[in-house]
C-alpha cells in the first residue's frame, strides 16, 4: 500500500465525491469508496470505514493492485466521474473509473441508488484483489451475501442490493488476488437482473453522465477567473441537493469533528434552512437554476406543512419534522474520534433567522421569468404566514444561527434575518401590486429595523459597533452579512466600525473565528471556513482588494485535492476538520470568485 504522507494537511480529509443526486459516496486517495448511504444521503452507511477508526475492512470497496507503490486521482472535466489510477512497483497500472450514473431517459432522469466502478488495466500484467464488504445498521454487521454466476446480492438493511459484474465473481467473495486481463465492470444497485450487455450499458452510463454534467456546465455564467474552482464546487453542491423533494443537505457526513477529540461531532445529513438558502443563493448567482427550482417546491411543502407555525431549523430530505439524536455504537469515529451521531437534536431548537431564509430565496420567484413556475398570489398568502412569525418573534430569544444549546439570547443576527424577511414581503407585495400588505410589511419592516439600532448598536471608544446579541456587546461573525442582507450599505460608518471590531476579535492571522466566547463545550478551537470568507467579502468592501485576494488564495491553497472544503479548519496547522463537503465553505469559494475575479470584458 501507499505510504501515508505525514504533512497533515495533506492527510485531512483527501476525499472525492461523487453522486447523482440520489445517493453518493466519498472516494479515498487510493480509490476506496469509504462511504456511503442508501437509499439516500441520510440512509445507511453500507460503507463506513471512514467512521469505522481501524477496522478497515468494514465498510468498504477498494481495489488492492499487488506491490501498489503510487495512486494518482483526477475529475473527468466538468463532472463528478473520478478516475484514480495505481501503479505497482514493476510498472503494473491500473486506472478505476467511479460515477453514479445520471442522465435522462424515457423522459425522467435516471438517477438509481447505484455505484459504477469500472476497472482498466493500461501498464503491465497487474495483479488486483477486489474488497468489497458492506456494512449494514451502522457497522454492527458485516452484509450477509448470496450470489449467482455474475453477481453478488449483499443483504443491507431492509434491503439488498445487487452487485453485476463480468469480473471473477469467486475471486470477489474470496477476496483472492488475481491478475486483470481485460477491462472490470462493476454495477453496484438495485436487487434486480442486470438487462443487457453489461459492458456495454455501463460505458453507455459512463457517455451519457459525461454529457450531462458538461452540458449543465456549459450553462453556468462563472467569472473569468479561478473558473475551475467555481465550477468544482458548483458541481459538489448539486450533488448536495436531493433531487426528489428539492432539499439541500449541509454535507455529505456526519460526525467528522470540528476539532480533535471535541465532540462536536454532528450529523450534517440534513436540511438545513439556512445553510440552503446559501446555496441556492450562490448557485443562482452562476445561473444554476434548476437547483433553486427544486428547492423552491421543497420550501412551499415545509411551509404548508408548518400551516401557519413555527418552522424549524432543519427538517430530512423528504420533510420528516423529527430528528432524534442518538450515536451508533459500533462506529469509532473519524480517526477514532467519536461518538458518531445519528440525527441532530437542533432540530426542535428556536432559530428565528430561519423565517429570512425562506422568505428570501423564495421571493425570487415573484420577480424571476425564468422559472417554469412562478409564484402566485396564493403563494404569497402562504409566505405572508411566515412573515407573521418572522414579525412575532423578531426581538425573542432564541439558540441562534450557531445552536447554542445551553443558552438563549435575542441574536442580532436572527433580528435581521426577521427584518429581511418582512422587507422583501413589501417588495413582492409592491410587485403584486398589493398596496395595503406593501404599507403593512414595510411599517413592520422599519419598526424592526429601530428595534435593531436600539438595541443591538454597543457605544465605544472606537465609534461603537453592533453586538452579537440584544443582551451584550460580545461579537459573532454572522454580524459582517448585514451587508449582504441590505441592512446596511457597505459605506455606512456603522458598518465599517462594526467590521472594525470583528476583526480585532475574531480574526486569527489569515483566518476567521464564529465567536472567540465559550459555548456548550468550551472555546473554539478552530476557524470557520464560510466565517473566513465573509471576512474576504468585508475586505473587498472595505477596499482592501489586495489582501482580499491574498486572503482568497490562501483559503483555496487549503482544499482538497479534489477542490473542495470542510466546515473547520486548524488556524496553526491548516488541518481540515469538520463534516464534508460543507455546503457553507463551497459557497464561500463561488461568493468571493465573483467578487475578486476580472470582468469577461477584459479578454473581448
Amino acid at each position: 500500500m501507499v505510504e501515508p504522507v505525514t504533512d497533515p494537511h495533506q492527510t485531512s480529509l483527501e476525499l472525492w465525491p461523487i453522486g447523482n443526486c440520489q445517493v453518493s459516496g466519498l472516494i479515498d486517495r487510493e480509490g476506496a469508496l469509504v462511504w456511503g448511504c442508501v437509499p439516500r444521503v441520510d440512509g445507511d452507511p453500507v460503507f463506513c470505514s471512514l467512521l469505522n477508526g481501524d477496522e478497515e475492512d468494514l465498510g468498504v470497496w477498494r481495489f488492492e493492485l499487488e506491490g501498489q507503490v503510487a495512486a494518482t486521482q483526477y475529475y473527468e472535466r466538468n463532472t463528478p466521474i473520478l478516475v484514480t489510477r495505481l501503479e505497482a512497483e514493476d510498472g503494473s497500472a491500473v486506472e478505476i473509473r467511479d460515477f453514479c450514473p445520471r442522465f435522462e431517459r424515457s423522459g425522467r432522469m435516471y438517477r438509481p441508488v447505484a455505484y459504477v466502478r469500472i476497472v482498466h488495466p493500461i501498464a503491465g500484467t497487474p495483479r488486483m484483489k477486489v474488497v468489497l464488504r458492506p456494512a449494514r445498521n451502522y457497522g454492527a454487521q458485516l452484509a450477509e451475501t448470496t450470489n449467482g454466476t455474475n453477481h453478488i446480492r449483499y443483504l443491507v438493511g431492509g434491503q439488498a442490493m445487487r452487485m453485476s459484474t463480468d469480473a471473477p465473481v469467486g475471486y470477489v467473495l474470496s477476496g483472492r488476488t488475481y491478475r486483470v486481463e481485460s477491462d472490470q465492470h462493476f454495477f453496484l444497485g438495485p436487487d434486480e437482473p442486470f438487462s443487457g450487455n453489461l459492458r456495454a450499458e455501463l460505458r453507455q452510463m459512463d457517455e451519457l453522465t459525461r454529457k450531462y454534467w458538461t452540458l449543465w456546465v456549459r450553462g453556468l455564467h462563472i467569472p473569468l477567473q479561478w473558473q475551475d474552482e467555481v465550477i468544482r464546487c458548483a458541481i459538489a453542491l448539486k450533488l448536495c441537493q436531493h433531487e426528489e423533494t428539492g432539499a439541500i443537505v449541509a454535507a455529505l457526513t456526519t460526525s467528522i469533528p470540528e476539532a480533535p477529540h471535541s465532540e462536536r461531532n454532528w450529523d450534517y445529513r440534513f436540511c438545513w434552512i439556512r445553510d440552503s438558502y446559501f446555496t441556492v443563493q450562490a448557485l443562482n448567482r452562476i445561473g444554476a437554476l434548476d437547483v433553486l427550482e427544486k428547492y423552491l417546491s421543497y420550501l412551499r411543502n415545509i411551509v404548508d406543512s408548518a400551516q401557519g407555525g413555527q418552522i424549524q431549523p432543519l427538517y430530512s430530505v423528504m420533510g420528516d419534522t423529527v430528528l432524534d439524536e442518538s450515536t451508533a455504537a459500533h462506529l469509532a469515529g473519524y480517526r477514532g474520534m467519536g461518538p458518531v451521531r445519528i440525527g441532530n437534536a437542533a432540530y426542535f431548537q428556536v432559530q428565528h433567522d430561519c423565517y429570512g431564509q425562506i422568505v428570501m430565496p423564495t421571493a425570487q420567484a415573484f420577480f424571476d421569468r425564468r422559472l417554469l413556475r412562478m409564484g402566485d398570489d396564493h403563494d404569497f398568502a402562504s409566505l405572508e404566514k411566515v412573515g407573521e412569525m418572522a414579525w412575532k418573534m423578531h426581538d425573542q430569544p432564541d439558540a441562534g444561527l450557531w445552536e447554542f444549546r445551553t443558552r438563549q439570547e435575542v441574536h442580532t443576527y436572527s433580528a435581521v434575518m426577521c427584518w429581511a424577511a418582512c422587507d422583501r414581503l413589501a417588495n413582492v407585495a409592491a410587485h403584486l401590486g398589493k398596496g395595503d400588505r406593501h404599507r403593512l410589511w414595510r411599517e413592520r419592516a422599519d419598526a424592526i429595523r429601530e428595534r435593531i439600532e436600539q438595541e443591538a448598536w454597543v457605544e465605544g471608544e472606537a465609534g461603537g459597533h453592533y453586538g452579537a446579541s440584544f443582551q451584550s456587546d460580545y461579537l459573532d461573525a454572522s454580524l459582517l452579512q448585514m451587508v449582504e442582507l441590505r441592512f446596511l450599505r457597505p459605506d455606512d460608518p456603522r458598518f465599517r466600525t462594526t467590521f472594525a471590531a470583528i476583526e480585532k476579535a475574531l480574526r486569527r492571522g489569515e483566518h476567521m473565528l464564529r465567536y472567540a466566547s465559550e459555548d456548550d463545550f468550551g472555546l473554539p478551537e478552530t476557524a470557520f471556513n464560510v466565517c473566513t470568507f465573509w471576512l474576504i467579502e468585508a475586505l473587498h468592501m472595505a477596499g482592501r482588494d489586495e489582501e482580499a485576494r491574498g486572503l482568497f488564495e490562501t483559503m483555496l491553497s487549503h482544499r482538497t485535492a479534489s477542490g473542495m472544503l470542510s466546515e473547520d479548519l486548524d488556524f496553526d496547522t491548516g488541518e481540515l476538520w469538520g463534516n464534508f463537503p460543507q455546503t457553507y465553505s463551497l459557497v464561500g469559494i463561488i461568493n468571493c470568485a465573483g467578487l475578486l475575479s476580472k470582468p469577461w470584458s477584459e479578454v473581448r
